[in-house]
């Protein structure tokens, strides 16, 4: 047993005006099947995409706290000219710029309308074929530990560890990498910005909710009462949410 990744939520005070931003910024669509605005490949809504994780812009009351989220998206480009008219665009559809100790880096960290931070990464071969998101990077303390735990968890495929980072993608090798990397801090507020996952077909959910806590996932209670998804933490914090097959 295993669960699969199949989308990128992101809590928004302006759903849909975090959802517009998003589309544009990735050439994807915004629908808004409910009360949430999800992301995806233009031509119609399909959901579990078979390829990329979705975006899912969630409501939310309360604005995002002036700390770092702890994990963000990293964008895809394909050249140097290609990497500067992204930002410019981004910045054109409202991004702005942001400083989160980055120093002198080839790549550009910007932040959405809302704050939540990403980066526009200069041209590197191992993202040639990602697509527009090269990949959901996680700031964490121990990538080794955190590779085992997710490793388990999904049903991706381990491609690097050390010390310092590691990640995981696909196992049919097509869309974002997972990535965890060794950060200093420690998490202090709940993600603006964290992973939904989902059973397979036949698979039984609550199977594979008590299986991820003997991995090391904890319950959390966010308030979100009786709802068809089981909210966790991985072992250092990092909430993620387990979907109903619908």
């Amino acid at each position: 047993m295993a669960l699969r990744p199949v989308m990128v939520n992101i809590k928004a005070l302006d759903h849909s005006a975090v959802g517009r931003f998003w589309a544009q910024a990735l050439g994807w669509s915004a629908y808004s099947p409910g009360v949430t605005t999800y992301v995806g490949p233009p031509g119609g809504l399909v959901w579990p995409d078979p390829v990329v994780l979705g975006i899912d812009v969630v409501p939310v009351p309360e604005p995002k706290a002036a700390a770092k989220n702890r994990v963000h998206l990293d964008l895809a480009t394909t050249s140097a000219a290609h990497q500067a008219e992204l930002v410019a665009r981004l910045e054109a559809l409202g991004a702005t710029p942001a400083d989160v100790g980055q120093g002198d880096v080839p790549w550009t960290v910007l932040a959405d309308p809302e704050g939540n931070e990403f980066c526009v990464l200069e041209p590197r071969d191992v993202y040639r074929d990602t697509g527009p998101i090269a990949a959901v990077v996680v700031d964490c303390a121990d990538p080794r530990a955190m590779a085992r735990f997710w490793g388990e968890a999904i049903d991706w495929t381990l491609h690097e560890v050390t010390g310092d980072q590691a990640s995981l993608r696909s196992a049919g090798g097509a869309g974002p990498y997972l990535e965890f990397i060794r950060t200093p801090g420690v998490k202090t507020v709940p993600d603006r910005v964290h992973l939904d996952l989902l059973p397979y077909p036949g698979d039984d959910r609550a199977a594979e909710v008590d299986r991820l806590r003997s991995l090391g996932a904890t319950g959390l209670d966010l308030g979100q009462g009786d709802v068809p998804w089981t909210c966790l933490t991985d072992p250092e914090g990092h909430e993620f949410c387990v979907l109903a097959l619908s």
